[in-house]
């Protein structure tokens, strides 16, 4: 291929650019083939390739690359995306020969670009999380979350035992680590310290192998990147249950630390747990104590967990 058949000669470009009832890209012309010429000069660098190789394997002279980089590309390029505007098609999608794509796919693509950019990266996450590659070993790591008081150290020990898993409750991994008890944790490092010390150890047991069972702290969803990685790397269950029992359970258990100095724990409860509500709901299942025996609560989970394939 030489420059000539990559050039449209100049006098052509006024009319062709002017007609009307084209719908064209909002930014200018000018700013398209800055970008595009931007886009090819960066892809060369990542690949270590000088100007002059990559111009000796396109085929065309030094000089038109130059131009290219410069965003001075030839005006063909522009009229081929004014003609895919028209037809409402990116550039990609016009130049994609020989690769039809199905009315499955076009469907999928057409939902994508009509999403808000702040749905859009939840959606993605959730079609890598749950068609990925890493799916199959997702499903045999099976983390519990929720407040405290909602059954996962008891539940998630017999369904570790029932399944043949191993069962890991993460708070005792970070009091292993630090050498310390929740309380000095929490004192020495603060907040961020600790939910910087959950997720080490997060990782680390993550990647001591498949076949666990995680019993997880109540507020592991506070930090986005932590939780998106028990969500990405584990099939996630909250196991949920009312204010009112949450509060019997923890007393029961003489833990008050989320509600240590409040004359108003119920409310304060109710507040922690509205608030981290859409978190905890990113979950894979959710599986409802509330009102159950412990036998029950199991029945349910095991079920949900049999039912991971689906």
């Amino acid at each position: 291929m030489n420059d000539e058949h990559l050039t449209l000669e100049t006098s052509e470009a006024p009319a062709a650019l002017a007609q009307p009832g084209i719908r064209h890209d909002p930014r200018s012309d000018g700013e398209f083939l800055l970008a595009l010429g931007k886009r090819v000069r960066e892809t060369r660098d990542r690949r270590g390739q000088t100007r002059k190789q990559l111009a000796r394997e396109a085929g065309v002279s030094e000089r038109h690359l130059a131009h290219l980089e410069a965003g001075e590309g030839n005006v063909s390029i522009v009229l081929l995306r004014h003609i895919g505007d028209a037809l409402g098609l990116s550039l990609p999608e016009l130049l994609s020969v020989g690769a039809e794509e199905s009315v499955e796919q076009r469907l999928v693509r057409r939902i994508l670009e009509q999403l808000p950019r702040h749905r859009l990266e939840d959606v993605i996450f959730r079609l890598m999380r749950d068609y990925g590659q890493e799916e199959a070993a997702r499903r045999n790591r099976i983390a519990l979350i929720g407040l405290r008081g909602a059954g996962k150290t008891t539940l998630g020990r017999r369904l570790a035992t029932d399944l043949g898993f191993r069962f890991i409750e993460l708070d005792a991994e970070i009091e292993r680590d630090t050498g310390m008890p929740m309380g000095e944790i929490f004192a020495l490092y603060g907040q961020s310290g600790y939910r910087r010390i959950e997720q080490r150890c997060l990782r680390r047991a993550l990647d001591s192998g498949e076949h666990t069972v995680l019993a997880t702290g109540g507020g592991i969803v506070s930090q986005t990147e932590t939780y998106d990685l028990l969500l990405s790397r584990c099939l996630t269950i909250w196991l949920r249950t009312s204010p009112e029992e949450h509060m019997q359970r923890v007393s029961a258990q003489g833990d008050l630390r989320p509600m240590a100095g409040s004359a108003e724990a119920m409310e304060d409860l109710r507040r922690i747990l509205a608030a981290r509500e859409p978190q905890y709901m990113r979950a894979d299942h959710v599986v409802d104590t509330t009102g159950q025996s412990e036998e029950d609560s199991f029945r349910a989970l095991r079920n949900a967990v049999v039912d991971r394939g689906g």
